[in-house]
């Protein structure tokens, strides 16, 4: 086992050792005599350690994490293969590593564990590895994009602009597997697992830990078979005579208001429609149809706009924007894999 004991030294200090109300196994500092033994309600680890109360709380059974610090110490004790080179290692005096030891014992100037340390250094070198191990892993997820990321997006935006080129994300991080799950609405990202949300629109909740990646611009468009028959409008005020397709906004539950803005002039507009959706693509072909006008996000219609199959109106009152947010499920530092992954979106839509 690869235990870096010259790591541990943020476990203990002598000042340290004296001040806790523990006989560690391998930091005893007052011999334990069988009399000296921990009550029977607080039963002893192959008497690794000697406690003036007991290392966890009968009723709320938390875990006294000073017992890790005295396991470390054990090995350090077992891998240097004696007192003064486990001191050193951790900066311990070696008095402070002998006293009392009763999982080792001396046979000359040989120092070997005995047959309860033995077995007790068994049991617990495996367990350590593991802690070790999940230490590393744990520590790698903030520097190596690797792993499974499980991202929460808008259905629009999956389609039209991650799907087309998620795979030279995957590419650029072979460590990665990513999960795309469309869905209308942002839920509780803990409960459902996501590591990240990608979504339209302000923040549903002012706790909700999000960042605001950019600002999309709305553009109000209509088919050139609708604009034929039903003219073109010039000013904002003209929409009250055309039909218009509404989409639901999906944290209201209502369809969205329809405004305009030029400069510092908002112009709000009761529109009329008989057409109501809740799925983006749903709306576009809609309007590719001659079915009214509709406001979207100039992110993903661009082709449809150069195709002549959309066509801009009222552009001079076109500067009313959307946020695009990621939403986090804690405050704590993303993972490697999501900060990639916010990197490589920005880059798509800017």
């Amino acid at each position: 086992m690869n235990l870096n004991v010259r790591e541990m030294r943020f476990a203990w200090s002598e000042d340290l050792a004296r001040s806790l109300p523990v006989q560690i196994f391998a930091v005893m500092y007052t011999p334990i005599g069988l009399a000296q033994l921990p009550p029977p309600h607080c039963t002893p680890l192959v008497l690794m350690a000697s406690f003036e109360r007991c290392p966890w709380n009968e009723d709320e059974m938390s875990f006294d994490g000073r017992i890790l610090s005295g396991i470390g110490v054990m090995l350090a004790v077992v891998e240097a293969g004696s007192f003064v080179h486990a001191a050193r290692a951790l900066g311990l005096t070696q008095s402070g590593v002998s006293r009392a030891v009763r999982l080792f014992e001396r046979t000359g100037r040989a120092l070997r564990l005995t047959d309860d340390g033995r077995r007790f250094h068994d049991h617990v070198r495996r367990h350590i590895a593991g802690i070790e191990e999940a230490v590393n892993v744990a520590s790698e997820a903030t520097t190596v994009v690797h792993g499974k990321l499980r991202i929460n997006v808008e259905p629009f935006f999956s389609y039209s602009v991650l799907a087309p080129h998620i795979k030279s994300f995957l590419d650029q991080y072979p460590g990665v597997h990513v999960e795309l799950v469309a869905r209308d609405s942002l839920g509780d990202l803990i409960a459902d697992g996501f590591d990240v949300a990608v979504r339209f629109g302000e923040p549903p909740d002012l706790t909700i830990i999000g960042r605001r990646l950019l600002a999309l611009r709305i553009l109000t468009v209509a088919s050139p078979g609708y604009i034929e028959r039903n003219g073109r409008p010039r000013t904002p005020r003209d929409m009250e005579n055309h039909q218009v397709i509404h989409f639901v906004d999906p944290v209201t539950g209502k369809p969205f208001a329809w405004e305009f803005r030029q400069g510092k002039l908002i112009e709000p507009v009761n529109v009329c429609g008989r057409l109501t959706v809740t799925d983006v693509s749903t709306m576009l072909n809609a309007c590719i149809s001659g079915n009214g006008i509709a406001q979207v996000l100039d992110l993903g219609v661009s082709g449809f706009l150069q195709s002549g199959q959309l066509v801009e109106i009222l552009e001079d009152w076109s500067e009313e924007r959307f946020p695009l947010y990621a939403y986090y499920p804690s405050r704590n530092l993303p993972p490697a894999r999501v900060r990639a992954f916010l990197d490589f979106v920005l880059a798509l839509v800017s």
